[in-house]
């Protein structure tokens, strides 16, 4: 029976998770029970889309209900500026406010946002702390794996002006040694930054069970490297893969040309990767992509990799269920965008193609369902505040740019209309990106595009200085043939491109269209 207090709000999110990794999307063959069973008793989204497929922007996004280009991280890098609110600031001070595990939205380390409760789990983002004083001190994680006796493996490294950072008061000029991503995945299971934000979170739930809280967990697993304590968990030969697997995507966009050819030139073309510093030091690290079983293997590695997530989530549900306000309690599972796995030729984030800006989504909401319920069509995250904001009671703000969904979780409105809108905004002057494997990528990159995924399973993918991309979702889900240059297509590109266009004027979007 559902408690008289005020509901609670539990989010879990990881990293760079695809929408197919999960049962409820197909994947009934991986090994991921409290995830599958969370969704048997969801609302499961069958198409959920993020706003922009990389870290910082797609996360303004979900905190704050507003697209990149309203919210101000654009890119990587870019701060979230004090002023834009997030969801913490919009809910009554009758809630207790927990925040734990990854930002990348600035300040990691440092407790913001109308958050009561801060677990930070990454100190190495210096440049875009709020003051160079933070470099002195480190996150709670990193603490813990100090105490658990584990020595930094990243000694700490001067400060650098040019960098970013201003070094007028600080002592030492030099950042406090901490544990890159790489000595993570080799500590053992209950070190894994999953696990010690279960334990976290667990304490958090029992703790305030007897008052409304709000309450966000967010895991880097299974982010690259893609290596972990669960490495041997899947048979890389044995796992399924589909017909876009390692295949160039020929009639698509330069930009997803250029970047294919990048990563397919190791096992296609002869290149020693072993010569290549971004493959060997950062998108393939410890990987062998110069084969089709090295590509394989890490796609087994991957998905090994959210069992960290698995069990988190387990963890987590099983504190709920203890605490007795399993049924007061709303539970969000999702990600903050995909990753291409050698699909299309590619590896990481930055592409509209399905696994990149497709991500699971299950929305737990036990006094209006317990059975697994799923939602047809096109769904976006930058509607997921104003639909928790509604779910709990509390007032939507006027300036959120997405809508409730609630109407649809209770069976009153479906998602028949609904159009989705996905950015790229690829470069900022004052941030451009790392370097990401080869020159011609990085100057594609840089071109901004607006998508929209219609809810006929539509999708137009527009930029003014690439060829532009159409696919035919439903009979071609895994978007092997673009049909933007076939002539029997103009009108729908032309009514798909004026759609985009009123979504721009409507979010003060002044990205450039190309001329359809």
């Amino acid at each position: 029976m559902r408690s008289n207090k005020r509901p609670n709000i539990v989010f879990m999110f990881s990293d760079q998770q695809r929408y197919d990794t999960m049962a409820c999307y197909g994947a009934d063959y991986l090994e991921i029970p409290n995830l599958n069973a969370l969704a048997d008793q969801s609302f499961v989204f069958q198409n959920a889309y993020v706003s922009q497929p990389v870290c910082t922007p797609a996360r303004a996004t979900i905190m704050s209900g507003l697209y990149p280009h309203t919210a101000g991280p654009i890119v990587n890098q870019i701060n979230l500026p004090d002023d834009v609110k997030v969801i913490s600031e919009m809910i009554s001070d009758d809630y207790y406010k927990g925040y734990m595990g990854k930002w990348h939205l600035g300040n990691d380390i440092e407790r913001q946002h109308g958050f009561n409760v801060w677990r930070s789990t990454e100190d190495s983002h210096g440049s875009g702390y709020s003051h160079t004083q933070l470099n002195n001190e480190t996150s709670t994680y990193t603490e813990y794996l100090i105490s658990k006796g584990h020595t930094p493996d990243k000694q700490g490294d001067p400060l650098k002006e040019e960098d970013g950072f201003n070094l007028l008061g600080t002592e030492s000029g030099i950042r406090t040694p901490t544990f890159s991503s790489n000595a993570h995945f080799d500590m053992p299971e209950e070190d894994q930054m999953a696990s010690y934000l279960a334990q976290e979170a667990c304490q958090f739930i029992d703790e305030n069970k007897d008052r409304p809280f709000i309450l966000y967990v967010s895991t880097f697993e299974p982010h690259s490297p893609y290596h972990g304590p669960f490495m041997d968990q899947y048979d890389p030969e044995k796992i399924p893969v589909g017909p876009a697997f390692l295949k160039k995507p020929d009639t698509a966009s330069l930009v997803n040309r250029v970047r294919a050819d990048y990563f397919m030139q190791f096992m296609l073309d002869g290149v020693d990767q072993t010569t290549d510093d971004y493959a060997m030091n950062y998108a393939a690290y410890r990987e062998d992509i110069t084969t089709e079983i090295g590509w394989r293997t890490l796609r087994a590695h991957y998905l090994a990799n959210i069992t960290s997530v698995d069990r988190m989530v387990g963890k987590v549900n099983q504190a709920i269920k203890d605490a007795g306000i399993e049924d007061n309690t709303i539970v969000v599972f999702t990600s903050e965008h995909g990753d291409m796995l050698g699909d299309h030729g590619m590896l990481e984030k930055r592409s509209m193609f399905e696994e990149a800006s497709r991500v699971p989504l299950v929305i737990k909401v036990p006094w209006l369902s317990k059975k697994q319920n799923i939602i047809e069509g096109s769904v976006s995250h930058i509607d997921l505040v104003p639909t928790l904001l509604d779910l709990i009671g509390e007032p939507i703000p006027g300036h959120l740019q997405g809508k409730s969904l609630k109407p649809v979780l209770e069976g009153e409105k479906d998602l028949s209309d609904n159009d989705v809108f996905v950015s790229w905004n690829g470069y900022d002057s004052a941030v451009p990106d790392r370097f990401l494997g080869a020159h011609e990528i990085n100057r594609m990159l840089r071109l901004p595009w607006r998508t929209i995924i219609t809810p006929d399973r539509w999708k137009l993918a527009l930029c003014a200085g690439d060829q532009c991309e159409l696919y035919d979702l439903n009979n071609d889900p895994y978007e092997m043939e673009n049909l933007f240059n076939n002539p029997e297509q103009k009108d729908r590109i032309r009514d798909m491109a004026s759609r985009i266009r009123v979504w721009q004027v409507d979010t003060k979007d002044n990205a450039p269209l190309p001329t359809t």
